[in-house]
């Protein structure tokens, strides 16, 4: 048989179909190639009668976002067409198969890529001969394909367990647990594996214990990684590293670098507690009450960093990874001579002489010694070999020794659910007892349920959620009450009893939630969600969406933004709620599927919050420890994600992309969306933000730009003249100030949420593409061929379709000539007032207040003229301005007189003109300018002006910019400059302050760079500053009166969010509501549903008036504009009446921000639309 992935599968003849051809791949010396491989499967089994069901487990991690899959000769492998995928779990990738009797069959791993293409692992075919009956297992290891396939006739665990193995043998590290087939090995020794604990064992067996091998290269350590690894290297036994980790919890590395130190204190207590740090005895006696009252330490630490207000999620988070890793310390632990039945046991006289001393020495003695995880290996590799003869044994020795093995679990807190549960119940009263009864009798009738092989198991899922998160509600409402100081031992035992099973909750549910998925799929996934749309029974859905709403309420149980889950959870019940559904009927379906979306999008964005924090919190700090300690490179490069697969998040994250990707069909979206239409071309390259620190250096042609994330803030210009395009991986509203900033600049922009559209881009990274976007479709393809000169996009007299379908010349670039300039750029000459000048907002001009005070100014006298106003429909135009009044140009520089900083001022200002981008040189000017510019502080004449007009000193003020050409015809100046809300002139100095910010605001590096490309001189900039009074709005709006994407005049387009406007200004992820009406005939289409997170908001009640705003998490159970469809078309014919009326008074297409209060509409600014 030849030794090459490349080997051409037994059976197919010479003539091979496309499917068949792609199966095929080369390999060039020992490189492998990746090539598309045909179709994959959506199920995990391949189901028939008569078949040996096959478990294969390949020993193996991939990087994040990579899979395993199998491909064979067998028709439950594939037939060499279609790959079988596996199913991640702590132990390796797994598939289960169902096999014909007697057959054999030949296959091999491959590793699924991102984009979709296939790493063969080298050598020859497995081939693997199926037993005529049973179950059995395969393990293997990738690369190994000469090992020998032994079938396991062992029972299959559920649950996530978790053998991360390297493969890899590094400097310094025990063979043991060098080797995956080595430490594979040494586990199949200990006979029958039953726990969790064992099987996630990678060291040796415990007569191993006396000698251990390690590195400790502290090469390039410092703080509490450095201390961890010393403290290692003296700590021989288990005892010695507890109390290693005390030492790091309780000192100075715990107060001044609490995250970081218990992020490397995971990890350690996690390889130890797997083996891969091992511990051996030192000579000294370390008895096991030693062990728990260390232990009792450590545990009230770390329970009062989760009671602390002050802690992070990320500490929460990591410290509920540390908790299980600690042995116990109720009372008979922590006696003078706890677990003694061993020594009862190893002096019995009904068991052989030789296992009697075995028993003495590797037991009793060890345990009397040095305790450590290794012991609990022993033990259960001796019941393990005890049992193989049932009869060989006294009954009442084998009893015993069990008895034993389950007190011992009790101590390492490596005991089943069931068992945390049962020992639970002395601890809890009556009605907790009878929630976990009842949670356990779900659990029991479901197992019984899935053994008999029923045809759905979606209900009693279902019902087991249910009563796990009861039961799991339950214990963490009484945990809330926090660990007092003065806590008794017995009461922190008990504690960590009640947190242990609360924790062993979350794990179970894990487990459930992946069946849970998976039964979704095997009922038909997508197809099954979207048929039951298309048939008019949405009602359908609601199994899918209560678990999900139960998978949010159990994620805020786990402290992952608790509120931000209540929220989730409402919502999802609320729309699946029987009389909710039953009022949508086929042709609603749409606005249902949309509003639906916002929330699963908001859950989905939830769980990205706990995965970013494990891809930014363990590699690096995993990396360093691996290095130190020798272990193994695979096992280090997994771990994170290891940790991720593993958590009940990751199921949740499957689930909201099943339902997601229903939702997108049932819509009719493929995930993308145009902000800015266009078409351009250039190389793609992916970025994690738009700023000029991530942009390749090296590179002056086209880019497109491929971005993580965006905040809002960003220019794109600013950050690289050759910006072609941007695609944003992740939804933007299209008012967002981004979105303007991008329209204005003529960049392309579209965002696409669909994880799969992302990763079928990934392929054409740093290749030249070609991406077109407008209102119906977005493309994004090669092309090899850009024009050797850019040019720029023109459509006039063209609609932007007509445009793509004219345009031979390819795709248009934008010339970055034009960009030194902005044409049609309209400055008005600046008049500074005398010192102290403030006048009322109806008196703003532009040349002494700017463009924005002066429009500000017009609103208020066409307030008066909408109140007679009236559209067709009789809609009233009616709105309001709030009052305000004008610090003009020229206080600030009476401000600087007065300080004698005008000569610094000056110098910085000439600096910052020619200041090079490279280098952070820019970037230190503009920080000096804005620091001496916040130091100014207004006149008091100036104080005493805004006293004396319409304001009381009381009222509660917002101060906004006002400056020269912001607003005004081509420059890019929306919501550049800074506004500060929640300031009052009782409070002189906080009202200063606030003011100051907005002219410092003037000279920030977006500032400076958007004039540096609109052509103005930094020294021609000047700020004034509205003061207006602070609304408290129930929503706020920003409007179009043009469509920006299709550019149709007869339609408004509108984005609302609730409480400030600053929601839709500053980026936060999310999306608003989003309405479309029409101006002459009332209808009203809704685009979108919000799901912004939090809203921002000024409490009056408050007494603090110092320029701060609170966030408040938001439920949009309870939003009108979410629940009811009357007053979303009365919103929007009123915003549609009030723009038409506006455009028509300036003569031209209006950007329009405002909100609204009761029945009141107040109009905040109205500048020319881009």
């Amino acid at each position: 048989m030849a030794s090459a992935p490349w080997m051409v599968p037994r059976g197919l003849g010479p003539r091979r179909s496309k499917m068949e051809e792609c199966v095929q791949c080369a390999v060039i010396g020992s490189g492998k190639t990746r090539r598309k491989v045909g179709l994959q499967r959506t199920s995990l089994m391949v189901r028939s009668e008569n078949k040996v069901k096959v478990r294969l487990r390949i020993d193996h991690q991939v990087q994040f976002g990579e899979s395993h899959a199998i491909l064979g000769s067998s028709q439950c492998t594939g037939a060499w067409r279609e790959r079988v995928p596996l199913q991640w779990t702590e132990s390796g990738w797994v598939v289960e198969l169902e096999a014909n009797p007697g057959e054999t069959f030949e296959y091999k791993h491959i590793i699924v890529t991102h984009g979709g293409d296939v790493i063969w692992e080298g050598g020859p075919n497995r081939v693997l001969s199926v037993p005529d009956e049973g179950e059995f297992e395969v393990v293997t290891h990738w690369g190994c394909t000469h090992e020998e396939l032994q079938l396991q006739g062992e029972q299959v665990i559920d649950g996530p367990v978790d053998v991360g193995k390297g493969s890899k043998e590094e400097p310094g590290q025990a063979s043991e647990t060098s080797s995956g087939q080595q430490r594979e090995r040494s586990v199949c020794e200990l006979g029958e594996i039953s726990t969790s604990f064992v099987h996630q064992w990678l060291g040796g067996a415990a007569k191993d214990g006396q000698e251990r091998a390690c590195k400790w290269d502290t090469t390039g350590l410092d703080g509490p990684a450095l201390h961890l690894v010393e403290g290692d290297k003296n700590a021989k036994n288990w005892w010695q590293k507890l109390e290693v980790v005390r030492s790091l919890v309780s000192g100075e590395f715990g107060n001044t670098e609490r995250l970081k130190t218990l992020v490397y204190i995971s990890v350690y207590l996690k390889w130890i507690r797997t083996g891969q740090i091992a511990c051996c005895e030192d000579a000294k006696h370390y008895s096991l009450d030693q062990h728990a009252e260390i232990s009792r330490k450590i545990f009230a630490e770390l329970e009062r960093i989760i009671d602390d207000r002050s802690a992070s999620l990320r500490e929460i988070l990591v410290v509920r990874k540390i908790l299980p890793s600690l042995p116990a310390f109720k009372v008979q632990y922590t006696a003078s001579d706890p677990l003694t039945r061993i020594r009862d046991i190893a002096h019995r006289n009904d068991i052989p002489q030789d296992l009697k001393k075995e028993i003495e020495h590797t037991l009793q003695s060890k345990l009397d010694r040095s305790a450590g995880p290794e012991d609990l290996v022993a033990t259960e590799a001796l019941l393990s070999r005890v049992n193989q003869k049932p009869g060989e044994y006294s009954e009442v020795f084998v009893e015993e020794l069990k008895f034993f093995y389950t007190e011992l679990k009790d101590f390492f807190n490596a005991g089943s659910l069931t068992e945390q549960l049962e020992g639970l119940r002395p601890l809890i009263d009556e009605d907790t007892q009878a929630i976990s009864a009842h949670f356990l009798s779900s659990k029991d009738r479901l197992e019984t349920l899935e053994k008999t092989n029923v045809a759905s198991i979606i209900e009693p899922l279902l019902d087991t959620i249910h009563a796990l998160t009861n039961l799991r509600g339950t214990l963490v409402k009484g945990l809330d009450s926090g660990l007092p100081n003065d806590a008794s031992d017995e009461s922190i035992a008990m504690r960590q009893k009640w947190r242990l099973s609360e924790i062993g909750l979350e794990k179970y549910s894990f487990v459930l939630f992946s069946r849970l998925v998976n039964a979704f799929e095997n009922a038909g996934g997508v197809e099954w969600f979207v048929g039951m749309v298309r048939d008019g029974k949405i009602g359908q859905w609601t199994p899918a969406l209560t678990s999900l709403a139960m998978g949010a309420q159990q994620l805020g149980f786990s402290g992952l933004h608790n509120a931000e889950c209540i929220a989730i959870n409402n919502e999802l019940l609320a729309w699946s709620a029987t009389a909710v559904v039953a009022a949508f009927t086929v042709k609603d379906t749409k606005v249902w599927a949309l509003r639906l979306k916002a929330t699963v999008d908001r859950a989905r964005r939830l769980t990205e919050t706990y995965i970013d924090s494990m891809l930014q919190l363990f590699p690096d700090c995993t990396d360093k420890l691996g290095k130190a300690f020798g272990i193994p490179e695979d096992t280090v490069r997994t771990y994170a994600e290891a940790g991720i697969r593993a958590s009940l998040v990751f199921q949740v994250v499957k689930l909201c992309s099943l339902l997601l990707k229903a939702i997108r069909r049932t819509v009719g979206g493929d995930g993308f969306d145009a902000i800015m239409p266009g078409r351009a071309a250039g190389r793609l390259v992916e970025v994690e933000r738009i700023a000029p620190s991530y942009l390749p250096s090296s590179d002056s042609g086209p880019l497109i730009l491929l971005v993580k994330k965006a905040s809002g803030e960003e220019e794109i210009k600013a950050t690289g003249l050759n910006v072609a395009g941007v695609v944003l991986q992740h939804e933007l509203p299209h008012l967002s100030h981004l979105g303007v900033r991008a329209r204005k600049e003529n960049v392309v922009f579209v965002t696409c949420d669909d994880e799969a559209k992302i990763a079928s881009l990934r392929p054409l990274l740093n290749r030249n593409v070609e991406i077109s976007g407008s209102s119906e479709f977005v493309h994004v393809r090669p092309y090899e061929t850009p024009p050797p000169q850019a040019q720029q996009y023109v459509g006039a007299g063209l609609s932007l379709k007509e445009k793509m379908v004219n345009d031979e010349l390819g795709p248009s670039y934008i010339r970055l000539s034009t960009l030194s300039k902005v044409a049609d750029l309209k400055q008005s000459k600046i008049v500074r007032s005398p010192l102290g000048t403030v006048f009322d907002i109806s008196k703003a001009t532009t040349e002494k207040a700017g463009s924005k005070a002066a429009a500000c100014g017009v609103l208020a006298v066409l307030a008066e003229q909408a109140k007679t106003v009236h559209s067709d429909l009789g809609v009233p135009a009616t709105f309001r301005v709030p009052r305000g009044n004008v610090i003009p140009f020229g206080a600030m520089e009476d401000a600087l007189e007065s300080s004698k900083s005008v000569r610094k001022f000056n110098a910085l200002v000439e600096k910052i003109e020619a200041a090079p981008l490279e280098g952070g040189a820019l970037d230190n000017v503009c920080d000096e300018l804005r620091s001496l510019v916040a130091e100014q502080r207004i006149s008091q004449a100036a104080l005493d002006g805004l006293a004396s007009g319409s304001f009381s000193k009381i009222s509660r003020l917002i101060v906004r910019s006002s400056a020269s050409i912001e607003d005004s015809t081509g420059f890019p100046g929306t919501w550049l400059y800074e506004s500060i809300p929640n300031v009052r002139l009782s409070e002189p100095e906080s009202f200063s302050k606030a003011v100051a910010r907005v002219w410092a605001s003037l000279y920030t590096r977006r500032a400076v760079l958007s004039r540096r490309i609109a052509g103005v001189p930094q020294k021609e900039a000047s700020m004034a500053v509205l003061v207006q009074e602070l609304l408290s709005p129930e929503l706020s709006f920003v409007l179009h009166t043009v469509n920006p994407i299709d550019h149709d005049s007869t339609v408004v387009q509108a984005e609302l969010a609730v409480g400030l406007g600053e929601t839709l200004a500053s980026g936060t992820r999310g999306t608003p509501w989003r309405l479309a009406a029409n101006k002459f005939d009332g209808t009203v289409r809704t685009l979108g549903f919000a799901n912004f997170s939090e809203q921002i908001l000024v409490r009056h009640e408050s007494k603090v008036a110092d320029g701060s705003v609170m966030r408040e998490v938001v439920d949009y159970s309870g939003q009108r504009l979410s629940s009811d469809p009357a007053f979303r078309e009365r919103v929007g014919q009123r915003l549609a009446t009030i723009g038409f009326f506006l455009e028509q008074h300036f003569k031209g297409p209006r950007d329009i921000e405002g909100c609204i209060i009761g029945d009141d509409v107040y109009i905040v600014q109205a500048r020319s639309q881009p």
